[in-house]
């Protein structure tokens, strides 16, 4: 069953509770990590081709995290917008020492 949200605020601590394994997490850091990577690489070449491979990045080792550490769904597929904000809020809160990585 679908959970409803009415804001981001009231999804996050839903999106917090579905990255409680450090693995998990820590997969999804290095997921953005390495979408900015590929970002940044496209625009000093300017080979914007290489920008399909960001949703690969960053889905591919977050999904891993979920299927194989966490055993739980992606929250990307029921509330895909409010998810990516969290990937990068979460992101902020490991890089700030906000979340334990």
């Amino acid at each position: 069953m679908k959970k409803e949200f009415k804001s981001f605020s009231e999804f996050y601590p839903f999106y917090l509770s579905e990255h409680s394994d450090s693995v998990n997490r820590r997969l999804h850091f290095f997921g953005c990590l390495v979408a900015i990577f590929i970002l940044l690489y496209s625009v000093s070449t300017q080979m914007w081709f290489a920008l399909i491979l960001i949703p690969f990045a960053g889905y591919g080792f977050a999904w891993i995290g979920h299927y194989f550490i966490e055993k739980n769904k992606p929250a990307t597929f029921e509330h895909p917008l409010y998810s990516i904000l969290g990937d990068w809020m979460m992101f902020k809160d490991i890089i700030t020492g906000k979340i334990k990585f």
